[in-house]
């Protein structure tokens, strides 16, 4: 009859008894284990985990003055654990919503690296570097990451052609042709004869018209893949591979708490908010410094850091013979950013910053050269490492040819 007080006090009813018990102590222990975990899973759960070390760095480079060229260096090396680790963030808070949520937040933090120098620039004034940064995230994704994907998975699987559902490539490549064309508009104004003095205020004004028809496109997808047809990328997600074994049996639950998640992803984005300040003010300095144009390292450098999950991703899903979703992770994060674009175009309309979607006849040119090769590339739905390795050099030739071009990047004035 005694044991039964005893436990209720050791239950919480009664402390008095237990101050110097291990009671609290080990009530305590749950929290100190979460802890551990979390820096388990977020700070050392990534192979790229050394490259936070180059966070600090950075910083006290900033403070100290040791010169921009190393500022920047050293932010874009201490971008790219940090970008790998909000998309894994963002995918471990979906584990707590439903499938609609889930792809909104895919959606909205799956490029948080390149939105958040896009803003930064944007209030720096320089429209150059969030059209080109922007640019070089659908070539990056569309040829780069797209392309290794498709190499290692015939690489993987070299006596069979690799099949997908081509009804996501054609709906990503259908809307990809649509921020094509509102691109190409511009452009061709310039380019038909209108007396100059029309052109600038014509070129702002059609932009932000097409703007406005690329963010209904934009609500429309999301619509249409997170509700009126998610049947058809539940689908994907929940088939079968070769091997007859199910792809959302494989999916592991999540590995830290929802709360938990939220805080690192606040924190990670508050701090690739000074690294991206840092990269974006001494762009022009790291462009002396290192012989390179600011178009180069705006077009190749910067997407390549904050494309980075994306990449690993890919190639992952593809050595495991998941091709559908290797190609949407790159499809669908080249979409978003396509889509993207108008939205910073209002946003500076709302700043008072002149941005149009004029990028000039070279850049224009190599998007529609990336779109249309992609879509021939991914039209019959099967693969092979010959697809991978021509996008992979179609990238290289296009980065050469950024490499080399020394023109001025048109200053929008203010």
């Amino acid at each position: 009859m005694e044991a039964e007080p005893l436990l209720m006090e050791d239950g919480g009813l009664n402390l008095k008894r237990h101050d110097n018990s291990p009671t609290l102590q080990k009530r305590s222990d749950p929290f100190v284990r979460m802890f551990l975990v979390n820096i388990q899973e977020v700070l050392l759960g990534t192979k790229l985990s050394i490259l936070f070390s180059a966070i600090p760095v950075a910083i006290v480079a900033d403070q100290r003055n040791y010169g921009r060229a190393w500022v920047f260096a050293l932010s874009l090396i201490g971008l790219t654990p940090l970008a790998e680790r909000v998309s894994f963030l963002t995918e471990q808070i979906a584990f707590y919503t439903n499938p609609t949520v889930g792809g909104i937040l895919n959606a909205t933090c799956g490029n948080v690296t390149e939105l958040v120098i896009s803003l930064l620039a944007l209030i720096h004034h320089k429209v150059d570097v969030v059209k080109y940064s922007l640019l070089g995230s659908i070539l990056s994704n569309l040829l780069l990451v797209l392309g290794t994907a498709l190499f290692c998975g015939g690489i993987a699987n070299p006596s069979k052609e690799q099949k997908f559902d081509t009804r996501q490539t054609g709906m990503n490549s259908v809307l990809l042709l649509l921020g094509l064309l509102c691109h190409l508009l511009p452009l061709m104004l310039k380019l038909s004869g209108t007396p100059t003095e029309f052109v600038a205020a014509g070129e702002l004004q059609l932009s932000r018209v097409s703007c406005v028809v690329m963010l209904v496109g934009y609500i429309v997808y999301l619509l249409f893949q997170l509700w009126t047809h998610r049947q058809l990328f539940e689908d994907e997600e929940q088939g079968e591979d070769d091997d007859g074994e199910s792809i959302s049996n494989e999916k592991q639950g999540p590995v830290i708490g929802f709360w938990s998640a939220c805080f690192w992803l606040v924190l990670m984005t508050g701090i690739i908010a000074p690294l991206s300040e840092y990269v974006v003010t001494s762009i022009e300095v790291a462009s002396d410094a290192w012989g390179l144009s600011v178009s180069f390292i705006s077009v190749i450098l910067l997407p390549i850091v904050g494309n980075a999950a994306e990449h690993a991703g890919a190639i992952i899903f593809a050595f495991k013979n998941k091709l559908d979703i290797s190609i949407g992770l790159a499809l669908g994060s080249a979409t978003q950013i396509a889509l993207f674009i108008p939205l910073s175009v209002l946003m500076s309309w709302i700043m008072g910053v002149d941005m149009d979607l004029d990028l000039n006849l070279l850049e224009t040119s190599c998007l529609a050269l990336t779109i249309l090769v992609t879509a021939f590339t991914l039209q019959d739905g099967t693969s092979h490492y010959l697809k991978g390795v021509v996008l992979v050099l179609c990238y290289f030739v296009m980065g050469a040819c950024f490499y080399v071009f020394r023109g001025p990047i048109p200053n929008i004035k203010l």
